[in-house]
């Protein structure tokens, strides 16, 4: 689990705000893997 992860859930948001969080997350995510993936063709 990530740090932030662990921080969220110590502060105990809300189920919606929870779910929020984890689709922005994701779409975070997302983009890091395009960035990497991006980086390994510019090589």
């Amino acid at each position: 689990m990530l740090p932030e992860q662990q921080r969220q859930v110590g502060l105990g948001l809300t189920p919606c705000s929870h779910s929020n969080t984890r689709r922005a997350t994701l779409a975070a995510d997302k983009l890091a893997v395009l960035a990497a993936l991006g980086l390994q063709w510019a090589d």
